[in-house]
């Protein structure tokens, strides 16, 4: 999911080529941010929940989380305001506006906000930006998303406990989240750092766990979801394969034939 860049606020006017759904290749949040949509609508999946966001909808997607969207255009537009809150800045403003912080006890990846007028007016601010040609300057930027982000904890106050949490993941059981998060098409690297583990001990734990490595693990894995959703569910393969993390229909197709010794469109049923 691509956000802005750190010591930025990014106002996107996204306009697709493409008629139709698409489906987000990065499925890691790697920092907070708002979103608003101004039009199309998103429908997400987290491996947990599904969520929808529709026109007028405003909502903070959360560090840390594994997410997979897809992008419904409007008259074949899709058009968002994000607007990121990465943890150097996010250091600065509790310096400077100390906070009173509560541990979270939602693991959403999508914390949508209730109507209000503040936040709506803050968005009306930002029209001169996402409408014409004026660019917003780093002062500038960093002075809006503070005041976005007054409006937000002085509307919410237990946000505080989400955004200003800097730790890191804690380390976790393997088998539970790999079963669960083995169609989320990231990194080794990125599953390590979920887990609470370093590249080299996951490598090391996957191991003991699994008794095979990760990379062999997983494509057998997704294959395995594959073949069942391609010949229980009746999926095309088309459909399937980057929901079960692969990123080419004809990368998939080899691996599946090689696999199963029969090519995806064969086990249809």
């Amino acid at each position: 999911m691509q956000a802005s860049k750190a010591d930025t606020l990014k106002v996107n006017n996204i306009l697709s080529c493409q008629i139709g759904p698409e489906i987000s290749p990065e499925q890691f949040i790697p920092e907070h941010f708002f979103l608003y949509l101004l039009r199309g609508s998103m429908k997400a999946f987290d491996g947990n929940k599904h969520y929808q966001i529709l026109p007028g909808d405003y909502c903070i997607a959360r560090k840390n989380h594994l997410i997979r969207y897809t992008k419904y255009k409007d008259d074949n537009q899709f058009e968002k305001i994000i607007i990121t809150f990465d943890e150097p800045f996010l250091r600065t403003f509790l310096e400077r506006h100390p906070s009173q912080t509560q541990p979270s006890h939602t693991d959403d990846s999508f914390l949508f906000l209730g109507k209000n007028k503040l936040i709506e007016h803050y968005i009306h601010s930002l029209e001169p930006y996402y409408t014409g040609n004026m660019e917003l300057d780093e002062a500038f930027a960093d002075i809006k998303r503070e005041e976005l982000l007054m409006i937000i904890l002085k509307a919410d106050p237990e946000m505080a406990g989400i955004v200003f949490n800097f730790a890191n993941p804690a380390k976790i059981d393997l088998t539970a989240f790999m079963n669960h998060n083995f169609r989320f098409n990231i990194s080794l690297e990125r599953f390590a750092f979920l887990t609470g583990r370093s590249l080299s001990s996951f490598k090391r734990d996957f191991q003991k766990t699994f008794g095979t490595n990760p990379g062999n693990w997983l494509k057998k894995k997704r294959l395995e979801e594959a073949y069942f959703q391609i010949n229980r569910q009746s999926r095309k393969p088309s459909d399937v394969y980057l929901e079960v993390g692969f990123e080419d229909l004809s990368h998939f197709s080899y691996a599946f034939k090689k696999e199963f010794g029969r090519a995806p469109s064969e086990v249809l049923p």
